[in-house]
């Protein structure tokens, strides 16, 4: 490991998954990583996880708060 490594950033915090991950997408404030971005579009919707896609996303619309 050299210094290069250690100045990269590890990435973002994913709001569905909640871990950190390199490569998404970014929505209003948010961060959405391309596993759950992929699984979101190939669900259907009256399965279980759509809701809690739904749910999930609702986050997307209310900034957080930094005190």
């Amino acid at each position: 490991m050299n210094s290069e490594d250690l100045k990269k950033p590890a990435g973002e915090t994913c709001i569905i998954c909640d871990t950190e991950k390199a490569k998404g997408i970014h929505l209003y404030t948010s961060f959405v990583c391309t596993d759950c971005e992929i699984d979101m579009i190939q669900t259907e919707t009256e399965d279980p996880k759509y809701k809690y896609f739904i749910d999930k996303l609702r986050r997307v619309k209310t900034p957080p708060l930094y005190s």
